[in-house]
């Protein structure tokens, strides 16, 4: 019944766009950090509550860049029938390294809310967040259901073999400035060995920062549901 009600939101907003309610809020982590974030829910919302994913901007991960990718991204997710939090950097260090310890405690907390899902969840990122996605699932596989790097490189001495049998969605740009697109193939080839599920792809004529390849990223998301 949830996979039929998730189909059905889908299918729904494939023809229509809906409004969803946003905020910028801070919360309080279990360590006793404070944690400043965009938060998007859907309207529609199931009994059970919406799937989460959190969505990690790039660069920095400060409050700019998270507030441009609430709009610019977050809302579209939103449409599609997710719980959308976009954190925002505490020390302008995105969410790389040490501050991958924030994600889990950040969905812990977000969790609490009977409107949200207490399910796995889905990490995405875009450029620095993507690769914050791969390192903060390579922690703890078991928690996610599948990774959304639009665009993102596989980071130096990351546990790769952690994410056998993640599904994997990899974008990049085949105008990138950055030259990302040179290791595609090196890329998808890293996790691919890894067992990882990846259905990559080079996005034509786009910079770093694209816009999304809806007509292959809906069935990927729709089919992550439909798996999970």
């Amino acid at each position: 019944m949830q996979k039929l009600f998730l189909l059905l939101i889908f299918a729904a907003f494939s023809c229509s766009s809906m409004n969803a309610s946003a905020e910028r809020i801070e919360i309080t982590l279990a360590d006793s950090s404070t944690l400043a974030l965009f938060r998007i829910l859907p309207d529609a919302i199931p009994a059970e509550g919406a799937p989460l994913v959190i969505l990690m901007p790039g660069g920095s991960g400060d409050e700019a860049l998270a507030r441009d990718l609430h709009f610019w991204l977050g809302e579209e997710l939103a449409q599609r029938g997710w719980a959308v939090a976009v954190p925002v950097s505490p020390n302008g260090r995105s969410f790389r390294g040490a501050n991958n310890a924030l994600i889990p405690l950040l969905i812990e907390k977000l969790q609490e809310d009977p409107l949200i899902s207490d399910g796995k969840v889905l990490l995405a990122g875009i450029s620095n967040g993507g690769m914050s996605a791969l390192e903060v699932a390579s922690l703890s596989p078991e928690r996610y259901l599948g990774i959304m790097a639009v665009p993102a490189l596989v980071p130096e001495r990351l546990n790769v073999a952690a994410l056998e049998g993640m599904p994997i969605y990899l974008r990049i740009g085949d105008q990138d400035e950055m030259n990302w697109m040179n290791r595609f193939e090196e890329t998808r080839a890293s996790l691919e060995s890894a067992g990882a599920v990846v259905d990559a792809g080079l996005v034509f004529m786009a910079p770093h920062m694209f816009s999304m390849e809806w007509e292959t990223l809906d069935p990927w998301l729709i089919t992550l549901l439909q798996s999970h």
